[in-house]
């Protein structure tokens, strides 16, 4: 037995059934267009900041966490410049690690240090424990491309109007 188009049931539950009753109450998953995509600027100060919350909260930025238009197929990301990368701060015993990169040619293996990165090359340093937050897919590759990072003060990037971030800390005081 068919309904007649428009019409509700009722169940044997006494609950009604039927195509207007459903169709108002359906609730849909938004998935954002294209058009609703926008990546923003914004700029972050690494001073004195630790190297783990800075990277997690600037990977989260980068895939755009931030927006309630986040999905995670989607890229939504925004555009960020960490200036003041070698006033960065680094806990525990990282100055005596290393930072490995291969060249992927016979006998291409470096190692350095995080102390002598952090006086010659300390963009490297953020580059690379920002990666290691961002999702192992080919999004990461296109949202790593966002990241801008600078030594010190000076940016190219100030035509773009970039909002300030304030990158949230535990108070060293509460441990």
């Amino acid at each position: 037995m068919r309904p007649e188009r428009g019409s509700t049931l009722t169940t044997s539950s006494g609950q009604r059934s039927g195509t207007q009753y459903e169709k108002r109450y359906i609730v849909k998953t938004f998935t954002p267009k294209p058009a609703d995509l926008t990546h923003d600027w914004y700029i972050v100060d690494a001073t004195d900041v630790v190297l783990g919350r800075l990277a997690a909260q600037v990977a989260n930025l980068l895939r755009g966490k931030n927006k309630p238009s986040f999905a995670p197929h989607a890229d939504s990301g925004n555009y960020v410049i960490v200036i003041n990368a070698d006033k960065i701060a680094l806990t525990g015993d990282k100055m005596d690690k290393e930072l490995y990169s291969h060249s992927g040619r016979p006998g291409g293996l470096r190692r350095d240090s995080y102390a002598e990165l952090l006086k010659n090359k300390p963009e490297r340093i953020i580059m690379h424990a920002v990666k290691g937050m961002l999702p192992k897919n080919k999004l990461a590759k296109v949202q790593l491309t966002r990241l801008r990072v600078f030594a010190g003060e000076e940016h190219p990037h100030v035509g773009q109007q970039p909002q300030a971030y304030e990158i949230h800390q535990v108070s060293q005081q509460a441990k």
